[in-house]
């Protein structure tokens, strides 16, 4: 799943995946209010791994997150906070709130088909129960 409210960033997020992975399925959802509203409809199954962008209108990521990780349903789905900050703070406190991840936006359609395929490559190794500072950030 992926929940971002601009357009162009999840129509690129779509393409990158088609082309590693042409038989994924994407959900994507415009902000974190559309995002719980699916979740709590459709779950189980849970989804693979949810991206989050931080600055959605309505519910933004990091209260979306907080919400994900408070219901006894959800919780246990990844989490990769996906932004275009790059700000130590907003990667702390996605940390502190239970991101099992951070990855920055990149500023290519190539950079980002790589930020995905190393996001994939890190959930199929066996899933820790949390992940050390140092290796919080996708790069």
């Amino acid at each position: 799943m992926l929940a971002d409210d601009d357009a162009d960033d999840r129509m690129l997020f779509e393409e990158a995946l088609r082309e590693i992975c042409s038989d994924s399925k994407l959900v994507t959802t415009i902000d974190g209010i559309d995002l719980l509203n699916i979740l709590n409809e459709t779950v189980p199954p849970v989804p693979d791994v949810i991206f989050l962008d931080i600055n959605m209108p309505r519910l933004n990521g990091m209260e979306c997150l907080g919400k994900i990780r408070g219901d006894l349903k959800l919780k246990s789905i990844p989490v990769i906070v996906y932004s275009t900050s790059n700000n130590q703070e907003n990667i702390d406190l996605a940390y502190i709130a239970g991101a099992n991840y951070y990855a920055r936006k990149p500023s290519s359609f190539g950079e980002l088909k790589s930020v995905i395929q190393r996001a994939f490559k890190i959930l199929a190794q066996p899933f820790p129960s949390s992940v050390a500072k140092k290796d919080f950030m996708i790069n």
